[in-house]
């Protein structure tokens, strides 16, 4: 007899955990264990939440702002946020167009539910971030993975969209600058997104939460000023967790049409409620005060980049699109697939990714976690001296390959 008599619902059997949670917390307790980890899997910023937002939530403490607020957030960083999309990206949306969630992930959950069902295909870019593909799947709808080539940069084409898009078809999600790769989407494809979103009738989710780490001298070019006609069918998905270093204050904001938020506050009213008022209160700081700390941040990633890259590229048999956004690498490894170590075959990302781990101490996510198996994810948000030291190991264990 089974001894598990109660058994989770059968659409647990499509969902994963995390696995760049799950390869973060394996580092720590290697690292609480003593070993000497250099983590290079975690996917947020190695700085501190600046000073005053850190205060603006002490105070929102000391003054008892510890009650409920309005589901959807309250309205003065509603308002807040609109007022920055207003001056930042000239974008007009009212509080009432807005969204403030527990974090970006679960602006998307809200979004996909809120959205998405049985029968619908959402088409999503591959590499994609881990969580959009379950997110989809959870609302019941499915995922369709549309593989974009290194050898374009990872950027996007009218003819790969077309290839995917059926009657079926509802929406794609955008993710630029993208996490795993840093590839940031050009004019040309997020017009040809927008044009098949306008002749199909598809809704764009764009999820901007990497916007303010971009290295390129201009701006990098977004679907709304691209098409502005694309905005009654745009959802843009942002926070404060990567900009302002605030990932564990978990606050994220969702625009949109005001039908389509007010159908997401019913999913969150019946969900978590309102996100944390103390965490609301200090990203209301992060948002009205100085914009400068993200320049601060940009400013320290640019020559870590670039010294990873550099590093790389001159390994043998390794390709690396360089990043033009966010704070990660993503090398071609696969020439290394098929190589032993003391008898243990490297069959894929999974494998290269446990061997650096347990070989070498470096923590590295696998690209098949983001649908890519040739490659594995490094995030240069560490010192320096940590990612020179990696690059060191790191050539010395694939030179132990054979």
């Amino acid at each position: 007899m089974d001894s598990q008599v109660i058994k989770p619902a059968s659409r647990m059997q499509q969902i994963k955990p995390s696995p760049t949670l799950a390869v973060n917390a394996k580092a720590k307790a290697m690292k609480a264990a003593g070993a000497d980890i250099l983590n290079f899997s975690v996917g947020e910023p190695d700085f501190d939440t600046p000073a005053h937002v850190c205060e603006a939530g002490k105070a929102a403490i000391d003054e008892g702002f510890t009650r409920y607020t309005a589901v959807p957030g309250i309205p003065e960083l509603r308002e807040a946020i609109a007022m920055r999309f207003k001056e930042d990206k000239g974008w007009d949306y009212s509080a009432e167009q807005i969204q403030v969630s527990c974090g970006g992930k679960h602006g998307l959950y809200n979004m996909a539910q809120a959205l998405f069902g049985p029968g619908d295909e959402v088409l999503i870019p591959t590499p994609y971030w881990v969580s959009y593909p379950p997110i989809i799947l959870l609302a019941g709808a499915t995922p369709v993975l549309v593989d974009l080539p290194e050898e374009n940069r990872f950027d996007l084409s009218a003819d790969i969209l077309k290839s995917h898009i059926t009657d079926k078809t509802r929406g794609i999600i955008l993710n630029s600058p993208s996490n795993p790769t840093g590839a940031v989407f050009s004019k040309n494809a997020l017009a040809a997104v927008a044009d098949m979103a306008l002749k199909n009738g598809l809704v764009v989710i764009s999820d901007d939460i990497y916007d303010t780490i971009v290295y390129t001298d201009e701006p990098a070019p977004h679907i709304l000023n691209v098409e502005p006609r694309i905005k009654e069918q745009l959802l843009i998905l942002n926070g404060v967790s990567k900009s302002f270093a605030m990932t564990g204050w978990r606050i994220g904001y969702t625009l949109g049409p005001q039908h389509i938020i007010a159908a997401m506050n019913k999913i969150q009213s019946q969900s978590t409620s309102n996100a944390s008022s103390i965490a609301q209160k200090a990203a209301l700081a992060a948002v009205t005060g100085s914009q400068e700390f993200p320049l601060k941040m940009k400013k320290s990633f640019l020559p870590r980049r670039d010294f990873i890259i550099s590093e790389l590229r001159g390994i043998e048999n390794i390709s690396c699109v360089v990043p033009d956004g966010a704070f990660y690498v993503f090398p071609n490894m696969s020439a290394y697939f098929g190589k032993s170590f003391k008898g243990n075959k490297i069959n894929g990302s999974v494998d290269m990714s446990a061997y650096l781990l347990e070989e070498s101490f470096m923590a590295t996510v696998p690209g098949a976690a983001f649908g890519s198996d040739e490659f594995v994810r490094f995030s240069f948000a560490a010192s320096m001296e940590s990612i020179k030291e990696g690059m060191k190991r790191l050539k010395e264990a694939l030179a132990k390959l054979n």
